[in-house]
C-alpha cells in the first residue's frame, strides 16, 4: 500500500493532483471564482467542501503538499492566495493531515533543472513524464506531486 499524498497549486484557479493508495495519479484544475451574488468568504467554503470530497474519494490523505507563494502580482492574487492558505491549513489541522509548503523555486528546480523556469518549461517537463495537463495549473500540481513522491521515498531510505 502506497502513501496518499495531494498536492495543491492554490488559487482561485486551483491545480490538483493526487497519488491514491493504489499509486494511481489523478489530477486536474478546479476553479473557485466568485460567483454572482455570493458573498466574499463562499469561495473559501466551496474550496473546504471540495477538499472534503477529494479525501473522501480516496478514503483519506497522508500527507498534504502546497505551493508556496511568496509573491504576487496584484493585491487581490495575495488576499486570494492567503484566504486559501488560510481555508487549507485549518481544515489540515482539524482533520489531522500533515501539511508543508513547498518555494515555487524548488517545484521549478526539480521539474526542469531551474529554480527560475517559465510555465511552459513545466508544462513541458510534466508532459514529458507522460502526463497532460490541461493548464499550469495543474501541471504546477503534477510537478509538486512529482517532488513530494521523491522526498516521501528519501524518508525511507533514511
Amino acid at each position: 500500500m502506497t502513501t496518499t499524498i495531494l498536492a495543491l497549486d492554490l488559487g482561485t484557479t486551483t491545480g490538483w493532483a493526487l497519488r491514491d493508495s493504489d499509486g494511481h495519479i489523478t489530477s486536474g484544475s478546479e476553479s473557485f471564482r466568485p460567483q454572482r451574488f455570493e458573498g466574499g468568504g463562499m469561495r473559501f467554503l466551496r474550496f473546504k467542501r471540495w477538499l472534503t470530497e477529494i479525501k473522501q474519494s480516496c478514503d483519506g490523505i497522508n500527507y498534504l503538499h502546497f505551493e508556496e507563494v511568496r509573491r504576487h502580482v496584484s493585491t487581490d492574487a495575495a488576499h486570494a492566495y492567503g484566504g486559501f492558505l488560510a481555508t487549507l491549513t485549518a481544515w489540515c489541522e482539524h482533520h489531522q493531515i500533515p501539511y508543508q509548503g513547498v518555494p515555487v523555486g524548488t517545484i521549478k528546480k526539480h521539474a526542469t533543472g531551474k529554480g527560475n523556469a517559465g510555465k511552459a518549461d513545466v508544462i513541458t517537463a510534466i508532459r514529458a513524464r507522460g502526463h497532460n495537463p490541461v493548464d499550469d495549473n495543474e501541471a504546477d500540481a503534477l510537478a509538486l506531486l512529482n517532488w513530494a513522491i521523491a522526498q516521501h521515498a528519501l524518508e525511507r531510505e533514511v
